[in-house]
């Protein structure tokens, strides 16, 4: 099977699954606004236009920019240019006889809704929550094989790193230097703000590089990842420079020992605040809890953070084989500074597998 006889496949499976929503709750169409479900749903990768899935057909609405990129990118969607977008979303369904229709709540704000219903007032507007969300939480092969292309490349980026750490190094000296390093390398943008935390500065746990210099005994936080053809991937790592206290090592094997509770948590059936409960247990009863303040992790995909699943103490979901998560327990404390460990997993059918391969032993610089 060729590329695009894949991809085609894919799309195929994907409609599917929504079409068989719209019959469970008796809608003629979904109307999908959101650039990733987008891209999930059809393969278009342009930065505006919108889809409507029906359970016979499928649009795609884009404007002259888009036409050629919607043209090659989602073949198995009808092609509808617009100059206005709402007239001919209305023409549309009064052609095909639609008259029911999901859109998505998250993706759609108050006054786009009162705008959709102003407009097309003949229509039965009905908000729809974590449709595409879900069947975007269960990985195909393919989509795992890409995201094993970014995971790579951020252990890559991580090992180049090590060369680079040294006294009188900037947090954003490092940040540029990671950054560069995996666009360099056929990265097509970062998945998030490069997270670079010296020192003090390990306590704020999303902390922005500074011109803040790395010092001999300073612990460092690199929390990075890159996108590769649309998929994301997620590290974090913490070393030291030169020396650390015994404080400080510690705390690290404190952090490591919970994050593989965490990794061995990981299996299907458990909740994701199952989850969370066995890492967070280890940091809690070593007397630290209030010191881990967020969750535990989080769904990683074309979004580095993803609804499902969510591993946190409100993670209700549970997990199934092919969902992919981060687990990156931390502690922090001000003006002494932070150490979280992260890595991404994929969720198999008797437990997980870890995809990035950077060492978790306490690496001093």
């Amino acid at each position: 099977m060729t590329e695009e006889m894949e991809q085609v496949a894919d799309v195929t499976r994907r409609l599917e699954a929504i079409r068989a929503r719209l019959n469970e709750e008796g809608l003629d169409a979904l109307l999908v606004q959101s650039a990733v479900n987008r891209r999930y749903l059809s393969g278009f990768t342009g930065s505006a236009g919108a889809l409507v899935i029906s359970p016979e057909r499928a649009w795609i609405f884009v404007d002259f920019r888009y036409v050629e990129q919607a043209k090659a990118e989602a073949p198995a969607f009808e092609l509808v240019q617009f100059d206005a977008f709402l007239p001919r979303l209305r023409e549309v369904f009064q052609s095909a006889g639609i008259e029911r229709v999901g859109f998505e709540a998250a993706h759609v704000s108050v006054a786009a809704s009162k705008s959709l219903e102003r407009e097309l007032p003949d229509v039965d507007w009905t908000p729809t929550v974590n449709w595409v969300e879900t069947a975007r939480g269960i990985k195909e092969p393919e989509e795992l094989a890409t995201m094993q292309q970014a995971i790579d490349l951020a252990d890559e980026a991580f090992e180049h790193i090590l060369g680079y750490l040294e006294p009188g190094r900037t947090e954003k000296e490092i940040a540029l230097e990671l950054e560069f390093y995996m666009r360099r390398r056929g990265a097509e943008r970062l998945a998030f703000a490069t997270i670079v935390a010296s020192g003090p500065n390990g306590a704020l746990p999303h902390a922005v590089p500074t011109d803040r210099e790395l010092q001999r005994g300073d612990l460092v936080t690199l929390d990075f990842g890159c996108v590769v053809d649309g998929y994301a991937s997620d590290l974090t790592r913490t070393v030291a420079i030169g020396e650390l206290d015994g404080r400080g090592r510690e705390l690290y094997e404190l952090v490591l020992r919970a994050q593989l509770a965490g990794i061995q948590g990981v299996r299907p059936g458990r909740l994701g605040k199952e989850v969370d409960a066995d890492a967070r247990s280890v940091i809690a009863q070593a007397g630290y809890g209030e010191h881990f303040g967020h969750g535990l992790g989080h769904g990683v995909g074309l979004e580095v953070h993803e609804e499902f699943p969510r591993l946190s103490t409100r993670g209700e979901v549970e997990l199934e084989p092919g969902m992919v998560c981060s687990v990156e327990p931390g502690v922090y404390i001000p003006g002494w500074g932070g150490i979280r460990i992260e890595d991404l997993v994929v969720v198999t059918s008797d437990g997980c597998r870890v995809l990035s391969r950077s060492s978790k032993e306490l690496l001093i610089i």
